[in-house]
């Protein structure tokens, strides 16, 4: 992973140097031009006006000549030919003005054209600037040193204080505070952090000093791996960006045998040989390509650079553009359309206060590790409910606990077996209270002081805040099918299904894996099909499916590689917003198509007609280039709603 990190940051490095090297070299053709026609009008030696323009047509030239070179070496044709054939034949019919502003324009473009798509390169650069450089280790005697991130090993102690940015993927010792990781996950809003979370290399420690356990090595971390699968994405060609370089090589050829029979049509239609060459040139230039060749790639590649930026990773821009063709979204349940972690919905009161019975749960269920347990002791956190002093604590298997108090109290917690062993009889209202619980997929915890039922709690995994808005939104841009796929009961299924807004024939429950597989496989019969899960359990679905997306992948080597798509962060919202993505995309890839195609084709027109000086002609050429490239960076805008 390092080397690929150290190979993409010297690909940067070439290509702004390259950058420089064109900025100068169209800097100087312009100089020469302007400098040959003011001599021109001053009436100067015609030395300096030759030595003027030959300086604006070296420079000019240059960069296209080199590259057509290099590709007649290698067996094919490029447009820069194209401008290099134009800009000659221009001089050698005495028009030699003409094909200076021809090269000038034509560098000014690519200079433009680089400085713009190399905006997605910039977007990886400027991920790895979010990595320090270097960490503060803490040795075993106590003591810190900064060390080089590269030297840190697993299981390494590393302090981030405030204001810091983490230098590697870990886990917090100790340190409670707030960690900004839209730089990662791009979530808006700073995340908390508590002894136990994980963090990641490139988030920003706001507020409080984090002691933290290295767990990934810096070339595995999420921040480079971000980096690593970002510009693999970049050099993975989508369908119609391969159909668009095979167009491009091809129409080259014709545009150039083209050219040469005009001229040929044009001579013997007793046109002036120099009129017919200058014909001839011109349409060489506006006939090229170079717009609708671009048309694609600087779609795609403004469309991966901002979804990297709000943390969504495409596998390449096969998925990114396949993403606008999906009529069908299968999802996962658990963690996927809910939190995937039990949290308290209902606290039902007998003789005492909610305050009381939540009190009375914290006290007992702070001696387990149980996740019902732990969902109890943090809602009472959130309400700010204090535990009471225990002396004795007895746990029953498959029962619950039962713990003593200070004052010889018995707090205890179960289920309604436990009941049993303790001699306790449910009343009407507590089996009615129990039932309703059970039948709308809730889990009823049973709490009580000795003898007495003090209250009836009920934890659920409860639905996201954003899957009813999202699954609306999704049906607006064109989805027309939304299953859900879940291994918890049909009749818990259906309780978060409809609450999500899916139609009770698409919410399937009771499932194993391969039972996920063989509804996706029916799904497809009828639509494209994306598949919505964590990337792990679910990652025969995931592959199935024409598009596969893993959700809420930070930090989790499986899922990263698992699905087509990777939503760093657990914010359904991302998801729509990669399907909107998608089809702004593939929207404007067909606007610049349509206006490169019909700019092309309305200057043809002219030059074969009528008369279309090759300046106009360049500028034509060039701007379309331009308004295209321009038109895809419009992606860069798009916002999440």
């Amino acid at each position: 992973m390092t080397q690929a990190v150290d190979k993409i940051l010297l690909e940067i490095e070439e290509e702004r140097a390259e950058l420089r090297i064109n900025i100068i070299l169209t800097t100087i053709t312009l100089l020469g031009l302007i400098g040959a026609i003011i001599i021109g009008l001053l009436g100067g030696p015609l030395w300096a006006i030759v030595a003027a323009y030959i300086a604006t047509y070296l420079a000019g030239g240059f960069r296209a000549a080199k590259d057509a070179v290099t590709q007649l070496w290698h067996g094919s044709l490029d447009i820069n030919l194209l401008m290099v054939l134009a800009a000659l034949a221009a001089a050698a019919v005495g028009e030699v003005r003409d094909g200076a502003i021809l090269l000038f324009l034509f560098s000014l473009a690519g200079t433009l054209e680089g400085y713009a798509m190399g905006n997605t390169k910039r977007s990886v650069a400027a991920l790895m600037k979010l990595r320090p450089d270097t960490a503060r280790r803490k040795a075993a005697d106590g003591t810190t040193e900064i060390v080089a991130v590269t030297e840190l090993n697993l299981e390494d102690t590393v302090i981030v204080r405030p204001g810091e940015r983490v230098a590697i993927d870990g886990e917090i010792i100790t340190g409670t505070g707030a960690v900004d990781q839209s730089s990662v996950t791009g979530e808006s809003v700073p995340a908390d952090k508590v002894p136990g979370d994980k963090v990641f290399a490139g988030t920003l420690n706001q507020n409080a000093v984090l002691h933290i356990k290295v767990t990934a090595a810096a070339g595995e971390s999420t921040l480079a791996k971000m980096i690593q699968l970002v510009t693999e994405a970049q050099e993975t060609k989508a369908p119609s960006e391969r159909f668009s370089d095979w167009f491009g090589e091809r129409y080259t050829i014709v545009v150039l045998a083209g050219s040469v029979l005009a001229l040929i049509v044009f001579i013997l239609l007793d046109i002036p040989f120099s009129e017919a060459a200058y014909k001839a040139a011109t349409l060489l230039v506006v006939a090229s390509p170079c717009a609708i060749v671009i048309s694609v790639p600087a779609a795609v590649l403004s469309a991966l650079a901002v979804a990297a930026r709000n943390g969504i990773l495409f596998k390449g821009g096969a998925a990114l553009e396949n993403f606008s063709n999906v009529k069908a979204i299968a999802f996962d349940k658990t963690g996927t359309l809910t939190h995937g972690a039990m949290r308290v919905t209902d606290v039902h009161h007998f003789s005492s206060s909610e305050a009381d019975v939540i009190a009375i749960a914290r006290t007992v269920e702070e001696h387990s590790n149980h996740p019902l347990a732990k969902s109890i002791v943090a809602y009472a956190e959130e309400k700010r409910i204090p535990a009471h002093d225990t002396t004795e604590t007895d746990m029953i298997a498959g029962k619950g606990i039962i713990t003593t108090t200070q004052t010889g109290e018995g707090y205890w917690v179960g289920n309604s077996i436990l009941l049993r062993t303790l001699n306790i009889v449910l009343t009407d209202e507590h089996t009615t209270i129990l039932h309703n619980l059970e039948s709308t997929g809730k889990t009823p915890v049973i709490v009580g002081v000795d003898d007495q039922i003090r209250g009836i709690i009920g934890l659920a995994d409860t639905l996201r805040d954003t899957t009813k808005p999202v699954s609306d939104q999704l049906r607006t841009l064109g989805v027309q099918q939304l299953k859900m796929l879940t291994g918890d009961t049909q009749k818990v299924a259906e309780v978060i299904g409809k609450e999500a807004g899916f139609a009770s024939e698409h919410i399937h429950g009771g499932l194993l894996p391969a039972d996920k597989v063989t509804l996706v496989k029916e799904l497809q019969t009828q639509y494209n099909v994306a598949f919505v899960g964590d990337g792990v359990n679910d990652a025969a679905a995931l592959a199935t499916a024409q598009v596969g997306v893993a959700m809420g992948v930070a930090g989790s080597d499986v899922a990263l590689e698992a699905a087509d798509v990777a939503l760093l962060s657990d914010d359904l919202r991302k998801l729509a917003y990669a399907h909107k993505l998608s089809l702004q995309m593939n929207r404007i890839i067909k606007q610049n198509l349509y206006f490169a195609v019909g700019i092309m084709l309305l200057m043809i027109i002219i030059t074969l007609g009528w008369h279309l000086p090759l300046p106009l002609g360049v500028i034509g050429h060039e701007g379309g280039t331009l308004l295209v490239v321009a038109n895809s960076l419009r992606l860069l805008f798009i916002k999440i709603e």
